[in-house]
Formats: structure tokens, C-alpha cells, sequence
């Protein structure tokens, strides 16, 4: 069977008889026992897909199909399904079963999508290069010796290596759009609040999003489309009217861009990297668009204020992992004290009980204001500098990721260089922006360069049209 890279191509073969939702399942659980050496998928639902499929095609032939029919997912082992296992990649969740589904699978399902398996992730979604999990890394397709990216690294490489259409990742500050740029793949991050996080197992609850990882700016609209919405389970799901991203994804005017100086010429930035960016801006220029350089001097600033606030997130919402409730609980546990400390140190990878610790410090009596006070100033001062760029301009562009992807344990060793690979990734996430990855070349390695657009609130539609026209001309 050939390669599909839209639900557009999968739904015109079907209704040209060349193939069935049954024959595409097969496929790509074909494709998922031929490349179980990625480690991309941790549980794979092989008959309960089987049989979806034969529901889905009758579906189709009776002229009641959902808009996703046709449509085979994976989704991140952050993300709620009901009656199946989630772990967040981690021990401290062995064997647990979730008792209900999140808003963005229960959308999925309404609109015929089939879930075929739940991706490998670095644990609890902290990491860059998908090596923090309990379940092992996971392999790039293109070069086994490299990292997928993480954390959303088995989604990212359950579509680089067709073992399904698309993916449902989360992203943190750039955990769906860094593994995209490293697979060559689409990765869209939608602005804080498009997409509801019930059930959505948490790292850092103000900058948590649902995104798609698709072959496509079309599918990765349209998947934003069907899970984007208001929802009553989270008062932070926006009640702002969803838009038909994929009806209307032409350019109909062409917006100003501007691309940030310091994430073109920076230090650190791989020089096929830069010249990707220097070659799209010199490629709009000369069909017609405004693309200015802009200074953006608090770039240097977003990393520490984002591990600063995230990692406090994460030292409050994981407190409720403590051996006693759920998951796993220590069997040299004596009393409560042991039980909590023993399941916790036991449970939890190095990490990110770093995380813990770390947010645990910035939050405590006498270091609070000087660490996470202060972070929440700077973050709002990069929200405010990122607005007002956006006032002036449509869009910003700048690299994905400052490199290509990295050897497996190249950066481990040293925290702060893997924190690093965040560097460019981490703006829109602290400015709650929407923002999306799509590939833009190929490195002399023989890796894939992402291109990262970033739009204002809530204007996805304009930001997917910019995509699509980009992807269009490649």
C-alpha cells in the first residue's frame, strides 16, 4: 500500500474503491510490527482498531462518516482513554487504567477516527530527546543512532515512519513542534486555551496544550478543528468561536512577517540552519511579502523562566503521585511516611524528580520571590514584547530548533545543554501563542530542518494559510 500523507488522498482512494479503512489498519499495524525497534509505540489496540475499522467502512459506504473517517491516530501517553492504560511513560502509573476519556479523544471518536495505540513520551512530558522514559527511548526513522525529539517523540515517529496518519501530542514549550522539526513532520501548537486539557495528564497546567502531528498543514488543521472548543470539564478552555481551519486554507492576502534577529544570528545555531531561515526570507521577499528582522533581546531570558515556572507547576501537580491512591506503590514500604517516600523515589526517573526538586526550591519560604516571582515578571514582560511585535506584524518566523536532531545521550549528561534545544520554542508557549513546525529542508546529514511560524491569539486560520502556502512551495 502507498504512502498517504493527507486524509484527503486516504478518503479519494476510498471512494475510488482502491482501498478500505480496514485494508489501511492492516497496513499500518504492518508497519508498526516492522518498526517495533522505534519504540514508538508502548500498546498498540490491534483488534479493538480491526474492528472500529469494519464499523468506519460501513459507515463511509452508507453516506454517514465523520469528518475524520478514514483517519488513523496515535496518541501521546499523557492523554486519557477510557478503559485503556496512560502512564505518562513513568513507573509511578504502572498499571493504571483510566476511568474516563479527555475531551480530545471523546471529539476524535465522535468523528470516526480510529485510536490505534498509545506513544512512547518522555516522562511526564519532560524532555527534549524522548530518553527520560520508563519504556526506553525512542529512535528517529531516518537515523536510528538520533533522537526523535521529545517529549511527544513515539507520536512524532509513529507518522515519520507511516505507522498511522497522525498523532496527538501535548506540548509544554515545544514538546509537539521540536520532535516534529527532528522527524520532518507537521507539529502545531494551538494557543493556550483552544484546546481543552481535560484529561489530560499535567506537567505545568498554564502552558499545557494539545496539538497535532500530522504529514499535512491540511490534516493538522483539520484535527485542530474537530478537538478545539469550549468545554465544561476545564474553565480554561476558551469560548471562542472555532473557525473551519481546513475550508479556507488559502492566502488570500499576504500578511507582514517579521523573523527574530537573534534566532538567525545567534550563537549555537547550526550554519544549514541559518541558511534555511536566510533562504525562506530572501524566497517571500521575492514573492512579494514585507519580512523585516526584529530584535527580540529577552530570547535569552525564556528558557530559565520557562524550567523556572514549569518546573514549580509540575512540583504541585505531581504531589498527588504518592503511592497511596494509585499506580505504583513501594514494596519496602513500612508505614505512610516510607510509603510516600519509597514510591515516590522508587516511582519517579532521575528527571524528573530533578523537576521536583528543583520547582519544590522556587517555591519554598525565603527563595520564592526572588525565583518565581520574578520568572512570572519576565514572563509576562516576553508576553507583552511577543504582543507587541504581533501589532506591528502578522506572523513571526524563526527555526524550530537551533540544530538537526542530536546523537542519543549527546546531551543527557548535562541538563542545562538539553533545557537549551528548547531555545527557540519556548516564546510561544510563555506567551500562550499559537505556533506550528513544518519542514523546510534537509540538512546535509541528511535530517530535517522545521521552520516554526508563530501567530497571534486565536488567529490559527491565518497562521495555517501562511503553512499551507510554504508547504505548497516547497
Amino acid at each position: 500500500m502507498k504512502k498517504y500523507h493527507s486524509l484527503a488522498e486516504v478518503r479519494s482512494d476510498i471512494s475510488e474503491g482502491k482501498t478500505t479503512v480496514s485494508a489501511l489498519v492492516d497496513y499500518y499495524l504492518g508497519r508498526i510490527g516492522t518498526n517495533a525497534h522505534l519504540n514508538a509505540f508502548i500498546e498498540v489496540y490491534t483488534e479493538e482498531a480491526k474492528a472500529r475499522a469494519l464499523v468506519i467502512d460501513e459507515k463511509i459506504r452508507s453516506g454517514n462518516a465523520g469528518k475524520l473517517a478514514g483517519m488513523v491516530v496515535s496518541i501521546k501517553d499523557m492523554i486519557c482513554y477510557k478503559n485503556h492504560k496512560v502512564s505518562a511513560s513513568s513507573k509511578i502509573l504502572e498499571g493504571f487504567e483510566s476511568l474516563f476519556s479527555s475531551t480530545v479523544v471523546e471529539r476524535m471518536l465522535a468523528e470516526d477516527a480510529i485510536i490505534i495505540g498509545r506513544c512512547n513520551c518522555d516522562e511526564f512530558a519532560m524532555g527534549a530527546s524522548n530518553e527520560t522514559s520508563t519504556y526506553g527511548l525512542v529512535k528517529n526513522y531516518d537515523n536510528n543512532d538520533l533522537a526523535s525529539g521529545g517529549s511527544s517523540g513515539g507520536s512524532a515517529v509513529s507518522v515519520q515512519a507511516d505507522m498511522c496518519l497522525a498523532s496527538l501530542g501535548t506540548d509544554t514549550g515545544g514538546s509537539v513542534r521540536q520532535p516534529a522539526s527532528f522527524c520532518g513532520v507537521v507539529g502545531l501548537k494551538p494557543t493556550y486555551g483552544r484546546v481543552s486539557r481535560w484529561g489530560i495528564i499535567a506537567y505545568a497546567s498554564s502552558f499545557d496544550q494539545v496539538g497535532p502531528i500530522t504529514h499535512s498543514v491540511a490534516d493538522a488543521a483539520l484535527l485542530l478543528e474537530v478537538i478545539a472548543g469550549e468545554d465544561g470539564h476545564d474553565s480554561t478552555a476558551s469560548k471562542e468561536l472555532v473557525p473551519h481551519y481546513s475550508e479556507s486554507l488559502t492566502l488570500n492576502q499576504k500578511p507582514r512577517i517579521a523573523y527574530l534577529s537573534e534566532a538567525v544570528h545567534g550563537q549555537g545555531i547550526d550554519p544549514e540552519v541559518k541558511e534555511m531561515m536566510l533562504s525562506q526570507i530572501k524566497k517571500l521577499q521575492n514573492d512579494g511579502f514585507v519580512v523585516e528582522e526584529v530584535n527580540f533581546p529577552l530570547l535569552k531570558y525564556a528558557v530559565p523562566t520557562y524550567y523556572v515556572i514549569t518546573t514549580a507547576e509540575a512540583s504541585s501537580n505531581l504531589s498527588r503521585y504518592d503511592g497511596v491512591h494509585f499506580g505504583y506503590r513501594s514494596k519496602n514500604a513500612t508505614d505512610l511516611e516510607s510509603t510516600y517516600k519509597k514510591s515516590r523515589s522508587e516511582g519517579f526517573g532521575e528527571e524528573v524528580k530533578r523537576r521536583i526538586m528543583l520547582g519544590t526550591f522556587v517555591l519554598s519560604a525565603g527563595y520564592y520571590d526572588a525565583y518565581y516571582a520574578k520568572a512570572q515578571k519576565v514572563r509576562r514582560l516576553i508576553r507583552d514584547t511577543s504582543l507587541e511585535l504581533l501589532s506591528n506584524y502578522d506572523l513571526l518566523i524563526l527555526p524550530t530548533a537551533p540544530t538537526t536532531a542530536f546523537a542519543h545521550g549527546e546531551k543527557t549528561t548535562d541538563p542545562v545543554v538539553m533545557y537549551l534545544a528548547d531555545i527557540f520554542t519556548v516564546q510561544a508557549s510563555l506567551a500562550g501563542l499559537p505556533a506550528i513546525s513544518i519542514p523546510a529542508a534537509t540538512h546535509s546529514n541528511g535530517m530535517s530542518i522545521g521552520l516554526q511560524i508563530i501567530g497571534k491569539h486565536f488567529k490559527e486560520q491565518e497562521m495555517l494559510n501562511f503553512a499551507n502556502f510554504i508547504e505548497q512551495k516547497q
